[in-house]
């Protein structure tokens, strides 16, 4: 389950996404350098080789544990690309591309919104997509939906199998993990109508509608994607209609859950930022990200751990140095990710009063780490990055410090503490 979300508004572009995955997966955030003149023929993607293309534009990268691709990402040239696992009737589990591998091909190959979108498209038509996209659970496989921006213009991007829409986005759009397009796309892939009416999808008259022809009802309904579409929409038009636009506003829009005495126990599939809790939320936002494109600089910040409620955006760049970097490759236990998990998982277990303790520390830590990147007119500097990225390390090694050696509290006999004890003793945690 995942959650992506872009505005438009006063020569800038605001994109944010959430990435729900297992919550024993950790995920990394990766800088990759671009390439000039790179002699390989080929490049394993996680399931299939693909050729490998010269060259490639430096990405900033939110990887998953074991995939090649990335959840979400930009580059170099101020694209931005997340995706959303969408449940079709048309999905082939057989090994093909991941809708992470289509993210990272779309960054590194794409010079702006319009050509990572072919990229993508290119790709999916001529490798398809599928095969094994969980951690643990090996089964877990569907298809993709993409949000890709620059800051001149946003696409959504809807695949069922190997054939495809595309919509261009106006002030602000939000995907979540259901088909949204229905007649009014602007691209299409070829032969899109003449497959609908081989599957018994359409029947050749009027306009095609992607949505009715290829959704998947029983998984797309009980993922609640229907309600969190309508949190994230709902953001997206209260931001719209102020004078102006701060990265703090995409932030919250992260933050949002549906209910507002939310309890991490009582939260839902419903909530935009997810807190696993059990067989029927066995999805954690495991990690999130949020840029402004446009103006002097772009800004790019990514948690690099889990719920976004309980963490905190750190601002990153492709030239200072940041310790949110992590290699793909490295042992999970030198990750950000893994290193603050734990005491994530303290603050699931914990009351409410400390909750709101932590994010009051949070909330004072942020605004005073983005201050000088909230003005749009003011270029950047590596001096800014350095100077933000000593002050988020401050902050997160206080707290990894405070909950490194601290036993968990469980109590007995509770159904949601027994879930995370056993969820605690698989990841080695407890």
């Amino acid at each position: 389950m995942c959650d992506t979300q872009v505005l438009r508004k006063g020569g800038l572009t605001f994109f944010a996404k959430n990435s729900d995955r297992e919550p024993g997966e950790p995920q990394f955030v990766a800088r990759l350098p671009p390439a000039h003149g790179d002699p390989a023929p080929t490049i394993r993607a996680t399931h299939v080789v693909i050729p490998q293309t010269a060259n490639r534009h430096g990405v900033l990268l939110s990887v998953p544990y074991g995939i090649w691709g990335a959840e979400m990402g930009v580059n170099d040239r101020g694209v931005v690309i997340g995706n959303e696992a969408v449940f079709t009737n048309v999905h082939d589990p057989t090994p093909g591309l991941l809708g992470m591998d289509l993210v990272r091909l779309g960054l590194e190959r794409g010079d702006t919104a319009r050509h990572a979108l072919h990229v993508i498209t290119e790709h999916l038509e001529r490798y398809g997509q599928g095969g094994p996209a969980g951690f643990r659970d090996r089964s877990f496989s569907y298809d993709n939906s993409f949000l890709i921006a620059d800051p001149s213009e946003a696409w959504v991007l809807e695949t069922a199998g190997r054939v495809w829409a595309a919509r261009r986005v106006g002030a602000h759009a939000a995907i979540s993990n259901r088909l949204t397009i229905r007649t009014e796309f602007d691209l299409h892939a070829d032969g899109l109508h003449a497959f609908a009416r081989k599957r018994g999808r359409f029947d050749g008259r009027g306009d095609l509608d992607f949505a009715a022809a290829f959704q998947a009802r029983f998984l797309t309904y009980f993922s609640r994607s229907r309600e969190r579409l309508a949190t994230s929409r709902a953001c997206l038009r209260s931001a719209a209609a102020r004078p102006s636009v701060a990265l703090a506003d995409v932030l919250a829009h992260l933050r949002a859950h549906a209910r507002p005495d939310h309890h991490p126990r009582t939260g839902s599939n419903a909530d935009v930022c997810m807190h696993a809790a059990g067989f029927i939320r066995r999805s954690q936002t495991t990690a999130s990200m949020a840029a402004r494109l446009g103006g002097a600089s772009d800004v790019v910040c990514f948690t690099g751990t889990s719920a976004p409620c309980l963490s905190l955006f750190k601002p990153v760049s492709f030239s200072a140095p940041s310790f949110v970097f992590t290699d793909p490759g490295a042992n999970p236990a030198e990750s950000l990710w893994r290193r603050r998990e734990r005491g994530h998982r303290h603050l699931v277990l914990a009351d409410p009063d400390a909750r709101a303790a932590f994010r009051a520390d949070r909330d004072a830590a942020e605004r005073a780490l983005l201050a000088p990147f909230d003005d749009p007119a003011r270029p950047l500097t590596d001096a800014d990055h350095r100077a933000a990225d000593a002050k988020a390390r401050a902050w997160e090694e206080r707290w990894i410090a405070r909950f490194e050696k601290e036993p968990f509290r469980y109590r007995p006999f509770d159904p949601y503490h027994h879930y995370w004890r056993r969820l605690n003793r698989m990841d080695g945690f407890a």
